[in-house]
């Protein structure tokens, strides 16, 4: 394998898999039964001890 070989294979599947990465994380940030644990972390700063 040359560098380029490598170079050429990151390029293309890391993007691929940077892309499903996000897209999970978007998946689990707006999926609905995840609404209150998130709803209540936004919460936390505006809370007096």
């Amino acid at each position: 394998m040359t560098y380029q070989n490598v170079a050429l294979f990151a390029d293309t599947y890391g993007l691929l898999y940077l892309f499903v990465l996000f897209l999970g994380v978007v998946a689990y940030a707006l999926w609905p039964r995840n609404k209150k644990k998130f709803d209540h972390a936004a919460r936390i700063p505006l809370e007096e001890d």
